[in-house]
């Protein structure tokens, strides 16, 4: 785990260097098709979309060093890779420096691929195995034709090596990737990436494939790059420690939205989104002495092709309420969680209360038609969801799925159940703190935001 003595913070100190806005993603959404089954894949027809990245709004400023933070499927990756162009938009615009690179096709991002550079998680997978360091580090100056002799390119890539720490770079320029350790490796693309001048780079997990010992050693080296040769960074992780001491500003992100975005210190001080509460308890706690329980999200993290209504992250939050999109799967997963924690008999005799619960899992119901089982009412249904309500009501801590069911009825043989109508959260700014957050905890007074 990173300490203050290990890497210089960069937060407070590189705040005041922040200027103008050098990126600004507005309505930014990424979907990759799905095909079902082999005849969807001959067809061409898609079987719905994971949406990858789902309505993004965000500014990046010149000098600035943005986190993404999220668990893995969250998006971070595919936001980072579409920032720079690497990913095409589904929707929305990118635009660097006021021009629209959303709009462009290879041809014309290619002038500006120099200036937008990414560092990629694993450096083993990012050299060429067949190509020595001086090709692979100077190979940007012979693509963007940014040398006039060997001479030139020598010199460029000398010095690169040398900004990397890879001293004296005349011992590194014969050698192969193979013959690296993997913090050389990754100091080697760290200086492919910056040999071409680039204004921005976009760094992808750059530590999580390196041993503890040279962690703190790259993150240092990029801050200092980033001092030296006035860099910007969109850094991607899941590391909560590292970004808290390497970032500027934090976006939190969950299964493709941000959900809380603002400055370093003040989202670590005082996380306003419960997921973002979650994320903070699970970094560990060095001290064995200060080790205290941790109330982790439950479940896994959704499904991004078939997200939640409303508040995607409402079935894992303690604390949800009734306008965070509850639906009928909801129900389904509650039903199945305590079946499973039941004895065989007991979970069987409850089960036949329902003539199919899998009809449960259909996306987007606010209002489900439950048949009752054979030799069952849909009053025997009513009772039995009441009994539950009622012993969720006493315990402790409290079972939110309740909270968003405002009616249960009998209709037509069937027992209703009625969810209230999911509200979607939207990033509000939380006054005096420069946060934003989507959270309908968090909402101004008054404020509505849509379905």
């Amino acid at each position: 785990m990173l300490t203050k003595p290990d890497i210089e913070e960069s937060g407070e100190g590189a705040a005041g260097d922040v200027g103008e806005a050098l990126v600004e993603a507005s309505g930014l959404e990424v979907h990759f098709g799905l095909r079902g089954g082999l005849l969807g894949r001959f067809s061409g027809r898609a079987a719905g979309a994971v949406r990858a990245v789902d309505g993004i709004d965000l500014t990046l400023r010149k000098g600035e060093v943005l986190g993404l933070v999220g668990e893995s499927g969250s998006g971070k990756t595919t936001l980072g890779r579409t920032l720079i162009g690497l990913t095409k938009a589904t929707a929305g615009t990118v635009r660097y420096r006021g021009q629209d690179i959303t709009a462009l096709g290879e041809r014309g991002l290619r002038p500006l691929r120099r200036r937008l550079q990414m560092v990629f998680q694993d450096p083993h997978a990012s050299l060429n195995p067949a190509m020595d360091i001086r090709t692979a580090v100077g190979h940007p100056l012979r693509i963007h034709q940014l040398v006039a002799d060997e001479q030139e390119y020598e010199a460029r890539v000398v010095d690169a090596l040398e900004r990397v720490g890879l001293t004296p770079p005349e011992r590194y320029l014969g050698k192969f990737p193979g013959d690296l350790s993997g913090g050389q490796k990754q100091r080697a693309v760290l200086a492919r990436a910056i040999i071409a001048e680039p204004e921005l780079l976009v760094a992808d997990e750059p530590i999580s494939m390196l041993d503890m010992s040279v962690r703190a050693k790259i993150l240092q080296l990029m801050l200092d790059l980033k001092r030296d040769l006035d860099l910007t960074y969109v850094y991607v992780t899941h590391d909560l420690a590292s970004a808290k001491f390497f970032c500027d500003t934090i976006a939190i992100m969950y299964l493709g939205r941000i959900v809380e975005y603002g400055p370093t210190a003040e989202v670590f001080a005082n996380p306003q989104h419960p997921y973002t509460e979650a994320l903070l308890a699970a970094i560990p706690e060095p001290d064995p002495e200060r080790a205290l329980p941790r109330e982790l999200p439950r479940g896994e993290i959704p499904d991004a092709a078939r997200p939640p209504m409303g508040c995607a992250f409402h079935p894992r939050c303690p604390v949800a309420v009734e306008a965070c999109g509850w639906e009928a799967r909801d129900l389904r997963t509650l039903l199945e969680n305590r079946w499973l924690e039941l004895a065989p008999e007991a979970a069987t005799r409850e089960k036949s209360l329902f003539a199919d619960v899998e009809s449960l899992a259909v996306d987007g119901l606010s209002t489900v038609a439950i048949a009752p089982g054979r030799g069952h009412s849909p009053e025997d249904v009513l009772e039995y969801l009441r009994h539950l309500r009622e012993e969720a009501s006493q315990a402790e801590p409290r079972e939110p799925f309740w909270r968003g069911v405002v009616s249960m009825h009998a209709e037509s043989g069937r027992a209703v159940v009625e969810f209230a109508p999911p509200r979607d959260p939207r990033l509000s700014l939380i006054p005096a703190t420069g946060v934003q957050v989507a959270c309908h905890l968090r909402e101004p007074v008054g404020s509505t935001t849509g379905t």
